[in-house]
């Protein structure tokens, strides 16, 4: 819902939603039409070929959005920008020094799982 705030006229293909979430598509329809059962979102006919839709928040999803608590990582960067260079250069070498010091610098930061791997049972 916040991707669709930020979207120019509050609408986005479902392609796009799929590609930002990095889920695959009937796992995307799912939410999407619980969103929209709630009334937080809408499917929206594009142009006059009806089997293509935009889905589009409503005044209602709007709504949700303002009373939502900021997300975690949206405040820090909010707080990050408020710094100096001379600042971030200090936390860059601060968190560099973590690194070093738990011998972490090689660890695969990546997903241990995937959506597109199976999950199977370990051995």
């Amino acid at each position: 819902m916040n991707h669709l705030k930020n979207c120019e006229r509050r609408q986005s293909t479902h392609k796009q939603i799929i590609e930002l979430l990095a889920l695959n598509s009937s796992t995307v329809t799912g939410i999407i039409n619980r969103l929209e059962k709630k009334g937080y979102i809408a499917r929206l006919a594009k142009g006059k070929d009806k089997r293509i839709t935009n889905i589009g928040l409503t005044s209602n999803g709007e709504k949700l959005l303002k009373q939502a608590p900021i997300l975690l990582h949206e405040k820090l960067e909010n707080k990050l920008n408020d710094l100096s260079n001379e600042q971030l250069d200090e936390i860059q070498n601060s968190l560099s020094k973590l690194v070093n010091l738990l011998g972490i610098e090689q660890v695969d930061a990546s997903p241990m799982i995937t959506i597109e791997e199976p999950i199977t049972p370990s051995e």
